[in-house]
């Protein structure tokens, strides 16, 4: 079968999240050899995941009985991401894993980034600094590195092994009196750059990714938190529902922790 023309995004990455059971009942039936077969298999697929080019999967065990194991895969072409779900379904065996969740997303830019213009103008008018001075440009040109790599880091993130996990669905509000795409852009802009603000008092704490669902999901978008603790994702949750943005504007969907663990020590923590 000669291979499908790729389908890829302007920019970016597609992103798919899954949430399994494990039907032990299932797993029970089959004998010491079919299980080691099964497990070498998946072992086998992750392998080959993480070895595509631009491809990063991470593996979670899910905390909470609304799931037992996770995958995050992160790659530019829609039927790689697709072939390679379906594979890891079906990975251990028929039955064996149920779908509990599954998320579509992908990685995107921010409308509300700070612009080249809108940078200049602060130093000209907050920091008194004449456009075209050394000391002008080098700050400019420092605020470009930054943007760059911040661009780089949404739209092909290079996500940590820091062990715990929260994921979640949001929506904007679109209620009267509450209705976000009522908002012109610089009022929008202006409540997003203060809940940046809060987000940046977490850096080196949580690594936040947010990728882009509207049309591809019943959510606009989905939230992955990374942190060594659960401290800091409850805080930072809590602290941002404060923030106008997710006071007034937001809608938060089912919320999930998962730990990244490797598939031998996951295999030992769901009993497989």
């Amino acid at each position: 079968m000669q291979p499908l023309p790729a389908i890829l995004p302007t920019e970016g990455r597609h992103v798919i999240h899954l949430l399994f059971r494990v039907e032990h009942g299932q797993w029970d039936l089959l004998d010491k050899p079919s299980r080691i077969s099964a497990k070498t298999a998946l072992a086998k697929l992750v392998s080959e995941i993480r070895s595509t080019p631009d491809t990063q999967l991470l593996i979670f065990s899910m905390v909470t009985p609304k799931a037992d194991l996770g995958f995050m895969l992160i790659t530019p072409d829609l039927h790689v991401a697709d072939a390679f779900s379906k594979r890891l379904t079906l990975a251990l065996g028929p039955d064996i894993l149920t779908p509990a969740f599954s998320w579509l997303s992908m990685t995107e830019r921010s409308e509300y980034t700070t612009s080249d213009e809108e940078y200049a103008l602060s130093l000209e008018t907050e920091e008194k600094l004449t456009a075209g001075t050394p000391a002008f440009e080098e700050k400019m040109d420092a605020f470009r590195k930054r943007m760059t790599k911040y661009l780089k880091d949404r739209l092909e993130p290079n996500l940590p092994d820091w062990p715990v996990v929260c994921l979640y669905p949001m929506s904007k509000r679109r209620v009267p009196g509450q209705n976000w795409y009522a908002l012109d852009f610089d009022a929008r802009k202006k409540l997003m750059a203060g809940h940046a603000r809060v987000g940046r008092t977490y850096s080196g704490r949580i690594l936040q990714l947010i990728t882009g669902s509207t049309g591809l999901e019943d959510d606009e978008w989905f939230v992955t938190l990374f942190s060594k603790t659960t401290s800091d994702v409850k805080a930072i949750v809590y602290e941002m529902r404060f923030d106008e943005v997710s006071a007034q504007y937001a809608d938060f969907g089912e919320f999930f922790i998962g730990l990244q663990l490797p598939l031998d020590a996951l295999y030992s923590r769901i009993g497989l």
